[in-house]
């Protein structure tokens, strides 16, 4: 689906206009400008690298279940580029996400059972760390649809929103988030198979840019094809960091310790 280029960029309040349901509603996905300021990007990077100094520390492989993906930074430190359940290990992100301006996007979900912050479900609140070094094992993510996960455990795909946090400008000129506009209402038959998961990285015609500043706010449905490019600078002008959590209504599925891990995250390796 074509989409005129600049997309319009919102503001997020207690509540959706008219004019961004209707917009989310036809391409599946919004952009909000500084959902928050400075100081609140400053205070969730730093509660970042606390969890991440204690991950480090305890050699911690997984999170009820989900595999924690390592790399290297810049100096060649080891980092965590892929956090999962991350607001479980720091009081800082867990009251970020109390944030009742979330809820404000309940009504995206076209769902009778209202809306829920998922906070203990599908991977938590996951943090994405791209940096393009020698070493790191992460700096971009190929095409993929947020569904794939209830297709694949043979469930009816649920209601879901995919909300970014992102913690660094990401302009055009380096990578970032491309989504495939109107995508969220395709076919069940172009959710498998309009691309090959993760495998197809390059750009599609037909892809937006999401060009982002510090502090700004994004959600997609998760239906809809997107990915995250590489970034063709090199070192730490590369680097991009974004909070994920997901939005969901349905059946309420926690995950625990005991967790086993997701069948389709043990292919997490060969996402570089």
């Amino acid at each position: 689906m074509s989409l005129s280029v600049p997309y319009p960029r919102f503001t997020l309040a207690d509540r959706l206009t008219s004019e961004q349901l209707a917009f989310f509603q036809e391409h599946g996905f919004l952009h909000f400008r500084g959902f928050v300021g400075s100081d609140t990007v400053a205070e969730l990077l730093r509660a970042s690298e606390q969890v991440q100094q204690r991950w480090l520390a305890d050699e911690v492989k997984k999170v009820n279940g989900v595999p924690i993906k390592y790399g290297k930074d810049v100096d060649g430190a080891p980092i965590v580029q892929r956090f999962a359940f991350a607001s479980h290990h720091s009081p800082v992100l867990h009251e970020f996400l109390q944030d009742p301006r979330f809820t404000a996007l309940f009504p995206l979900l076209e769902a009778s059972s209202g809306g829920r912050v998922g906070e203990d479900e599908k991977d938590g609140l996951v943090i994405n760390h791209y940096v393009n070094v020698t070493g790191s094992e992460f700096s971009q993510m190929g095409w993929h649809t947020d569904s794939l996960r209830d297709v694949f455990y043979g469930k009816k795909i649920g209601p879901m929103l995919n909300v970014g946090v992102h913690l660094d400008g990401t302009p055009a000129t380096n990578g970032g988030l491309r989504v495939l506009a109107g995508t969220h209402r395709q076919s069940l038959r172009d959710i498998l198979f309009r691309k090959k998961y993760y495998k197809d990285v390059g750009p599609d015609e037909n892809e937006v840019v999401i060009e982002t500043e510090p502090g700004d706010l994004t959600v997609h449905d998760g239906r809809m094809w997107h990915r995250v490019a590489r970034s063709p600078l090199v070192g730490e002008a590369s680097r991009r960091r974004v909070m994920y959590v997901p939005i969901l209504a349905g059946k309420y599925e926690p995950k625990h310790d005991n967790s086993p891990t997701p069948f389709y995250l043990r292919f997490l390796h060969l996402v570089k």
